[in-house]
């Protein structure tokens, strides 16, 4: 599976912008589908997951501002963030596994798309 991450930019505090990751094959609807973000100097780390059927999972920085979401008919997933915060910037990628529930380590992943950077001014 190739994933496609897109739809970064630079924002003002408080703004929105909407995180798309798009997969290469249709089976992507059985995969657990994960976006992690990753600020210079920074580990990477786990902001938002979801299962194949839906079942969703934050880190506890994003809750109530972020929403995950997936359109299986368009191998796409999406990432909704809202009141954005200069903390939040940072690359985000997108990621994909077969196996297991919403890991929140990056290893569990098996693939990866390229990094989109979302910066937010203050």
């Amino acid at each position: 599976v190739q994933l496609q991450a897109s739809g970064g930019g630079l924002v003002q505090a408080g703004g929105s912008l909407r995180l798309s990751c798009a997969a290469s094959r249709p089976s992507f609807r059985y995969y657990v589908m994960a976006w992690f973000r990753q600020a210079p100097g920074k580990e990477r780390e786990f902001v938002a997951g979801i299962t194949w059927n839906g079942v969703t999972d934050y880190t506890d920085s994003v809750k109530g501002r972020f929403t995950i979401s997936r359109d299986n008919a368009k191998n796409t997933m999406y990432l909704q963030t809202n009141s954005l915060k200069p903390e939040d910037t940072a690359v985000y990628y997108c990621a994909a596994t077969q196996y297991g529930s919403i890991w929140l380590i990056p290893q569990k992943y098996d693939y990866w798309g390229q990094g989109t950077q979302v910066t937010v001014s203050s």
